[in-house]
């Protein structure tokens, strides 16, 4: 395992991190949880990511739970949470400073922890002026309940509109953005971002590299019954893969996978490995509901040498969906 800052930041996050969306309280329980996080942390994972959404914060909850049960130091992992959806009712949604104050002191109570490492705001939020949601989370900042905190599936634009918003009040910016980033999801972190990189020093948390496990081939000959495309509440995933695009994107997959095996790589060590090589990518982060899958996972970091130059132009030659740089002025 190696350690990449955190964009611009002191923080060192492992290249490969542990989430749980969609398997944490929902296929994952305490036992396999345990074992999970163990695993990673024995592998030399220091960053676990979870959120407010996650199951009702119920996915808090049991990493909560496991984190007391591990006994790790606290100054040896880093734990993040994400403020946006906490519940039906006004006060607990979006970026107000008050759902911002009140999702931290849950996530904080859930994950059973002094402090986060990292704090993200899900989306952004158009009900709520910038300005309040920068200081709100600049207070928790000051406070010591937060030590960084970031945006997640937000704009280039957003974004700097915060970082402008920190730099006018002289108050803290954000460090990091959580993006998708896969195969087929390149436009932020490969375009939309890329001027962020250098002028704010952005770091990112890249979540779905598998595609919501697409990308391991296994939805090739159709849906295997146990998969995430079968869970209830997930039924969105399904239909986005079985539409037209969808299909034209699983045809890519086998074409990827013949080139993975040329390459002596399964596919989704490939998909893995081409996330990491992007310089700008500051942590991957892996989602598993299985033991073996992390370690089969985990177990790509022992090819990294043959993810070449060449390897990545054969890639982009089945892919085709390079994003264009943006245009400077």
């Amino acid at each position: 395992m190696e350690y990449r800052r955190l964009g611009k930041s002191g923080l060192k996050v492992s290249e490969f991190s542990l989430g749980s969306w969609v398997t944490f309280s929902k296929q994952v329980h305490e036992g396999d949880a345990l074992k999970l996080m163990t695993t990673a942390y024995d592998a030399g994972i220091n960053f676990f990511d979870n959120a407010e959404g996650y199951e009702a914060g119920k996915s808090e909850e049991l990493m909560g739970q496991a984190l007391q049960k591990l006994k790790w130091t606290r100054d040896s992992y880093i734990v993040s949470s994400k403020v946006f959806w906490g519940g039906s009712k006004p006060t607990q949604r979006g970026l107000s400073r008050k759902h911002v104050f009140d999702a931290c002191h849950a996530a904080l109570k859930r994950l059973q922890v002094d402090y986060l490492d990292l704090y993200f705001c899900h989306r952004p939020d158009i009900d709520t002026p910038i300005e309040e949601t920068v200081r709100a989370m600049h207070d928790l900042v000051q406070q010591g309940k937060v030590l960084y905190w970031g945006t997640s599936q937000w704009s280039a634009q957003q974004i700097t509109e915060a970082w402008m918003v920190a730099k006018d009040l002289k108050i803290t910016p954000p460090t990091m953005e959580q993006p998708e980033y896969n195969f087929f999801e390149r436009h932020k972190v490969e375009g939309d971002f890329l001027p962020l990189y250098d002028t704010v020093g952005l770091g990112t948390t890249t979540w779905s590299p598998l595609a919501s496990g697409v990308l391991t081939g296994k939805y090739n000959n159709g849906v295997p019954q146990d998969s995430r495309m079968n869970l209830p509440g997930y039924e969105w995933l399904r239909k986005e893969w079985e539409s037209p695009e969808g299909k034209a994107k699983l045809q890519k997959v086998e074409k990827l996978a013949q080139l993975a095996n040329k390459a002596g790589l399964p596919i989704h060590h490939m998909a893995l490995l081409w996330c990491l090589s992007n310089k700008h990518v500051s942590s991957v982060i892996l989602g598993a509901s299985k033991l073996n899958q992390l370690q089969d996972n985990l177990s790509a970091l022992e090819k990294r040498n043959v993810m070449t130059a060449d390897l990545k132009t054969e890639i982009e030659t089945i892919l085709q969906n390079a994003p264009e740089a943006p245009k400077r002025f």
